[in-house]
């Protein structure tokens, strides 16, 4: 099994264990419900029909109201023989166990809600916890979406962020065993929540700039080292991005513009990057940063072990070698280019480590 496949197998396994006793509980309110009100039919219906003389509606009804919910205001209808009497004592039994039954499901399901909600984010925290070099969406809007499901195709770990909790429990099935935070992803303490400290990357991928804006103050007042890639509407406000930290900023709209023209332009070369972005084998141009405790070897060194992986080029500071020669010499701070597939990567990174 490939290791991007066996991931995301993983975190569904996962998303089938994961279930509360919220249904069954509203199973039960609803039953209860409907019993209670087929009680109150048959009581109006029964002392509307069964008593001497024969009363009003209204009168039946509220006789039927009071004698369910045992609070003795007064006989409104008399009951004179012993018939009527047992009527009236199953049906406050019956009425008053079923109101007993209904309330009862009610505080659960109140405290049940609660308290799902509070187990469940103390357990997404201590498997955040957990998780290492992982990445941290901002807004799980549209764009925050593809971007999980990229991360997702790619067997990378994320944490999302998002203020509308229905973003998450409407694409539960679409990330099965997702990690996420619910509140606005400028608070500190849920930027730490979500373990900022340890993670690689940040988006701020919010639909407002503003947000996105104190998003990026955030992370990089949290953890300066981190990566953070900014969502921008206005190019006018890329500078106040930039400024704010964000090592990278990305307007949809300018990038939708330079996609429709290179359509246009050189129609098989995005057709060749389409096809990486949606093959089964879920091949990537990937990159792998070259460790400081890494020891300096050729190029040719990390000749592919297996076909899952094909190296491209090499990144030295703000110089790119394409296609370096077999004797090109790798130092630390390096980057090197491949493309992969997440199997293919994770061997990359492992030929690497392994004479460091």
């Amino acid at each position: 099994m490939r290791f991007g496949f066996g991931f995301r197998h993983t975190r569904r396994r996962k998303l089938l264990f994961q279930r509360t006793r919220l249904p069954r509980i509203l199973t039960r309110i609803y039953l209860s419900g409907a019993a209670l009100l087929l009680l109150i039919v048959i009581g109006t219906a029964g002392f509307y029909l069964g008593a001497e003389p024969r009363p009003s509606l209204s009168d039946s009804l509220h006789m039927t109201l009071i004698t369910i919910s045992t609070v003795g205001y007064g006989e409104v209808v008399p009951l004179r023989v012993f018939g009527e009497q047992v009527f009236a004592g199953v049906l406050s039994i019956a009425g008053f166990g079923n109101l007993t039954f209904l309330f009862t499901s009610l505080t659960v399901f109140f405290l049940e809600t609660d308290l799902d909600n509070t187990l469940r984010r103390r357990r997404m925290e201590k498997q955040i916890k957990k998780l290492h070099q992982h990445y941290i969406i901002c807004g799980f809007g549209r764009v925050g979406r593809n971007i999980a499901n990229e991360l997702y195709s790619t067997a990378h770990h994320i944490v999302a962020i998002d203020p509308d909790e229905s973003n998450f429990e409407t694409n539960r099935e679409r990330f099965p065993g997702l990690l996420y935070l619910h509140g606005d992803a400028s608070d500190d303490d849920l930027m730490l929540a979500a373990d900022i400290a340890g993670a690689r990357g940040v988006f701020a991928v919010t639909g407002d700039d503003g947000k996105n804006i104190m998003v990026t103050l955030t992370a990089k007042q949290l953890n300066p080292r981190v990566r953070v890639v900014a969502r921008c509407h206005e190019m006018r406000n890329a500078e106040k991005l930039r400024k704010a930290g964000a090592d990278q900023v990305v307007s949809p709209d300018f990038t939708g513009g330079m996609r429709l023209a290179s359509t246009m332009i050189r129609p098989h070369v995005v057709s060749f990057f389409d096809e990486m972005l949606r093959t089964d084998r879920t091949l990537r141009l990937e990159e792998v940063d070259l460790p400081q405790n890494f020891k300096s070897r050729t190029f040719g060194s990390l000749e592919p072990r297996t076909p899952e992986y094909v190296l491209l080029a090499v990144r030295a500071g703000k110089h790119w070698h394409f296609n370096p020669s077999s004797d090109f010499q790798l130092e630390p701070g390096h980057v090197v280019i491949a493309m992969a597939t997440p199997y293919g990567r994770h061997e990359l990174e492992l030929a690497m480590r392994s004479e460091t």
